[in-house]
């Protein structure tokens, strides 16, 4: 089992707000220099715009760094998640996550069934898996009624209990629902606030340990360092007054969110090659 850090852990300091955006070389670099183990390039589109080369370099970099890469995309389309089955071949990464839903299809249960089964067999020969992720767009129940009707070890959830409160779902009953398909997990915590006039709340990112995840129960259940589980972190960190602040802000959540997890899992691996 190992720790690591998402593209959505750098989700400011690589974005077109602050003056000198990140890049993936950069990000990985920092995830090394971290100690983190694990680095999930997750909804990050430039990805798919690399080159055989490219990606060949990307693989030879993460390697001599001592990181393992993990992928993150949205949707079921047969020729979007082969394409990321061959990226995934291309940087050794053995798990990637996807979503049902993208901005231009939302399939059925039924039709989420047919597409899947159609690319699975591939996933199974190649020995990769894909993981549903928990998100506020499809009924967990719904998720998790899919990844049991296939029963494929190639197939399994990628879990995030906060994503799921919009949906009305408890994160608790989330993790407990879940647990025993679980192959990947995102760690993020998350609060309500009162809005400023006390009208209405705003939902997002708090410190690690903060708020409303109990990350114990959740670690109880699941049982990651059992299962050899990896754990993800990402933020939903608020824009702060400028970006300086900001990335200031995001870089700190990271390392505390890193230290949170690393003294709660000693036995996780780390990068073999911190700078």
């Amino acid at each position: 089992m190992a720790i690591g850090l998402s593209t959505y852990a750098f989700f400011w300091r690589a974005s077109s707000r602050v003056p000198d955006p990140l890049g993936l070389d950069a990000m990985l670099e920092q995830t090394a220099e971290s100690g983190a183990g694990v680095f999930q390039i997750c909804d990050y589109a430039a990805v798919e715009a690399l080159s055989s080369a490219e990606l060949e370099k990307l693989r030879q970099r993460a390697a001599d760094l001592g990181i393992q890469l993990e992928l993150g995309t949205r949707g079921l389309a047969t020729e979007h998640l082969t394409r990321y089955l061959a990226m995934a071949r291309a940087l050794d990464v053995r798990f990637i996550r996807t979503m049902f839903n993208t901005a231009t299809h939302k399939p059925t249960q039924d039709e989420a069934l047919a597409l899947l089964r159609r690319v699975l067999p591939e996933f199974e020969r190649y020995n990769i898996q894909l993981g549903l992720e928990t998100y506020e767009q499809v009924k967990t129940r719904d998720v998790l009624a899919v990844v049991d009707a296939i029963d494929s070890p190639a197939l399994g959830i990628c879990l995030d209990p906060g994503n799921c409160v919009a949906a009305l779902e408890y994160p608790h009953e989330v993790i407990e629902l879940t647990a025993s398909r679980v192959v990947n997990l995102h760690i993020k915590d998350f609060a309500f606030a009162r809005q400023e006039g006390w009208v209405g709340f705003t939902y997002s990112g708090c410190l690690l340990g903060t708020g409303l995840l109990d990350y114990d129960a959740l670690h109880q259940i699941v049982r990651p360092n059992e299962r050899n589980i990896n754990q993800i972190v990402e933020h939903w960190l608020p824009w702060q007054a400028n970006a300086e602040e900001t990335c200031r802000l995001e870089d700190a959540w990271t390392r505390h969110s890193l230290n949170y997890l690393y003294m709660r899992n000693p036995d996780a691996n780390r990068s073999s090659h911190i700078l």
